[in-house]
């Protein structure tokens, strides 16, 4: 029988989650997707993630690739629906489709978007879904900064230590901050990210608008290469995967 290639697209909250791969010691996002999806389609099946989400981020928009193995047009045809009933609530498949055999979830993305939410007064349905700030920042400052980060490559002082990664150069071609009412929203863009990247920045930028380090303290920082030279993460709860970018599907953004 034919063994062919489905990229699944899918969202989930992580607040209940100890992030995206499967480990042996907490309940995660693949674990969940791998059980469903073996269930509906009777075989076993083992996702590839484009990407590892860290315990408590969230995902808008998430790909991951299985390989099927004598699967009907039909049950593909109802396979949202069928998978959705076996999920979590916190997890919904929004799109199920053929792609190459050799299509790959991970190396084949050319762009990822995330977002990091802030908020300044308490608010009990922002609980786990935003960062609860308590201060003034200088938003201007912070996306002067933001713009800084575009002019440089190795962001080694904004990464995970000890990860398995070839190289920690990435190319960042949009990041700012929005302020929103009594929320701020920063948004980046890039070719790639190192683990823990994003919340490493913004603890960093954070940093700017509290005015406890200048514009050139942090050019220094990322020249150091050394992450702790750079600001604390900020808490996951405001993190989310929002978009990824394949050169073989029509992107809205």
């Amino acid at each position: 029988m034919e063994t062919k290639r489905y990229f699944v697209e899918l969202s989930y909250n992580g607040t209940d989650f100890h992030g995206w791969q499967t480990q042996p010691n907490g309940i995660t996002v693949q674990e969940c997707l791998d059980k469903a999806l073996s269930t509906y389609f009777r075989q076993e099946v083992v996702s590839l993630g484009c990407g590892r989400t860290d315990a408590g981020v969230h995902a808008i928009q998430f790909y991951a690739h299985i390989d099927l193995t004598g699967i009907s047009d039909a049950q593909i045809t109802n396979a949202v629906k069928g998978v959705n009933a076996l999920l979590p609530y916190s997890i919904a498949v929004a799109a199920i489709f053929e792609v190459a055999i050799d299509a790959h979830a991970r190396f084949d993305a050319t762009a990822r978007k995330y977002k990091y939410r802030l908020h300044f007064k308490k608010d009990p349905f922002r609980l786990d879904r935003s960062w609860l700030y308590k201060g003034n920042l200088n938003v201007e400052k912070m996306n002067e900064a933001a713009q800084i980060l575009l002019q440089f490559t190795d962001f080694s002082c904004f990464s995970k230590s000890n990860t398995q990664t070839f190289t920690n150069n990435c190319k960042i071609s949009y990041a700012k901050f929005e302020q929103q009412a009594d929320a701020l929203v920063f948004t980046i863009k890039a070719d790639r990210f190192l683990r823990n990247m994003v919340r490493a920045i913004v603890g960093t930028l954070v940093m700017v608008g509290r005015g406890d380090i200048l514009l050139e303290d942090l050019v220094k920082i990322i020249e150091s290469k050394n992450r702790s030279e750079a600001g604390q993460s900020v808490p996951a709860c405001g993190l989310y995967l929002v978009a990824v970018e394949y050169p073989y599907i029509k992107c809205d953004d």
